[in-house]
C-alpha cells in the first residue's frame, strides 16, 4: 500500500496567515478522495465562490456568519459544521471575520 499514510497540518497557522491579509483559501492537505483547506472571509470582501463539483463540509473555527444555500439561510457560529452537496449554489453573508475549515470529497479515481 503506497501513498500518504498520515499528514500533520497546522490549521491555526494557515488561519493566521489568511487573517493578516484580506482572507482567502489555503489548501492544507490533499490526498486521493480528500482536500482540506482553511477559508477566511474578512468584511467587506464578499464571498465569491461558485458551486463546486464535490460535496463539502464547512466547520466554523472562529466568528459567525450566514450560509445561504440555494434559497435557505443558515446562521452559523463557532463550533458548528454544515454539509453542502456538490453543485449547490451557496455563499457566506453577514460576517465580519469568519474562519472555516473546509473538507471536500474528491473523486479518488480522478
Amino acid at each position: 500500500m503506497g501513498g500518504i499514510q498520515q499528514h500533520l497540518f497546522d490549521v491555526e497557522a494557515a488561519k493566521r496567515r489568511l487573517q493578516e491579509g484580506t482572507g482567502g483559501y489555503e489548501v492544507v492537505h490533499t490526498s486521493p478522495g480528500l482536500e482540506v483547506g482553511v477559508y477566511v472571509l474578512v468584511a467587506p470582501e464578499p464571498d465569491r465562490q461558485q458551486p463546486h463539483e464535490d460535496d463539502e463540509v464547512y466547520i466554523v473555527l472562529e466568528g459567525t456568519g450566514t450560509l445561504q444555500v440555494e434559497d435557505e439561510e443558515i446562521d452559523l457560529v463557532e463550533g458548528q459544521a454544515m454539509f453542502v452537496a456538490a453543485h449547490a449554489e451557496h455563499r457566506f453573508t453577514a460576517y465580519e471575520r469568519l474562519s472555516l475549515l473546509v473538507i471536500f470529497t474528491r473523486d479518488a479515481q480522478g
